[in-house]
């Protein structure tokens, strides 16, 4: 989904003299890993086992420091602001192509502000509905839900999260309308959501397996090209309903725009070391993610992709926030 490297010429290697010189050596003191998330949620699950990787790797350490709020916006905007040395960096989510979107007004630019480093990871959402929604199957909930239209309710951690557009780009898909609930957190929403007050939720599939294991919630479809190892029985939405549908909860790590270009590929080298590692790949096969990995060319055009995309659904369910 996401994927030169060029020697530094003499000449080149010569204008940026020392300071070039000392950014080979980085890291040589802790680095602070920046979440916008409140501790134990889906993508500071990933960001802290990406932090061990990467302590064991370099001999330094890298410390997970959540600074959630405003949809990730408050943590963009502290690294934003942040000395471009390499040693803040956001761990960041798909919020980084779904501010400028959302936003009337953002206090920061994630096209100006930010360097692209590396993707990390993509996490699928799962559809789950309330065990009371007689649907069995996703062709089923749609049928259900068509037939009573604006009267189904859907839970999500909050107003322009990835939980909210994920299921409004799957109720546009199909042709469904409901009226959303949204929450302060993905813990409140699926504790509604298990005690039936509402219906149903598209989540992070590492925040809803202990749910649907348990039997609490059914999960109908998950919305990745390709099913989960974790969920091997629970069909894609592309192979259901709507063909060509696909979407997940991406993350990845940008720097502040100014930092050198020999600590932006050495961090890049080593996140990709790290997730290459069996460890790692272990670790997010257990939480339903899956390793990506890019040059930060390449992610930087994935996030503007992202933030077209996303542009347009946003813009189709007149979707805006102050």
């Amino acid at each position: 989904m996401i994927r030169r490297y060029a020697a530094c010429a003499f000449a080149v290697c010569a204008v940026l003299g020392a300071p070039a010189a000392r950014a080979t050596d980085w890291p040589q003191r802790p680095v602070n890993l920046v979440v916008p998330f409140p501790p134990g949620g889906p993508t500071d699950l990933v960001a802290r086992v990406l932090a061990r990787q990467l302590s064991v790797q370099t001999g330094q350490s890298f410390v997970v420091e959540n600074k959630g709020g405003a949809n990730g916006n408050i943590g963009m905007q502290y690294v934003a602001a942040a000395q471009p040395d390499g040693y803040t960096v956001l761990y960041n989510t798909s919020s980084i192509a779904l501010s400028p979107n959302l936003y009337r007004k953002l206090p920061f630019d994630p096209a100006r502000d930010f360097e692209a480093v590396s993707s990390t990871a993509v996490i699928p959402l799962v559809l789950l509905v309330h065990p009371s929604v007689p649907a069995q199957d996703l062709a089923g909930f749609v049928a259900y839900a068509r037939k009573q239209p604006g009267k189904l309710s859907y839970a999500s951690a909050s107003t322009g999260n990835v939980t909210h557009l994920g299921a409004v780009l799957l109720l546009q898909s199909v042709g469904v309308q409901a009226v959303h609930v949204p929450y302060r957190g993905s813990a409140p929403a699926m504790t509604d959501l298990v005690g039936g007050q509402v219906q149903f939720m598209t989540n992070t599939l590492n925040d809803s397996l202990a749910f649907i294991r348990d039997g609490k919630l059914r999960a109908l479809a998950v919305t990745s090209a390709l099913r989960s190892a974790q969920l091997p029985e629970v069909p894609t939405v592309a192979e259901t309903v709507a063909p060509g549908f696909e979407m997940g909860a991406w993350q990845g790590v940008v720097v502040p725009k100014g930092t050198p270009p020999a600590i932006v590929q050495k961090l890049n080298d080593e996140i990709r070391k790290a997730l290459r590692s069996p460890e790692m790949q272990q670790q997010l096969a257990a939480q339903g993610a899956q390793a990506l990995g890019s040059t930060p060319q390449e992610y930087a055009r994935y996030i503007q992709d992202e933030t077209r995309r996303w542009g347009e659904v946003i813009e189709a369910a007149q979707v805006k926030l102050d």
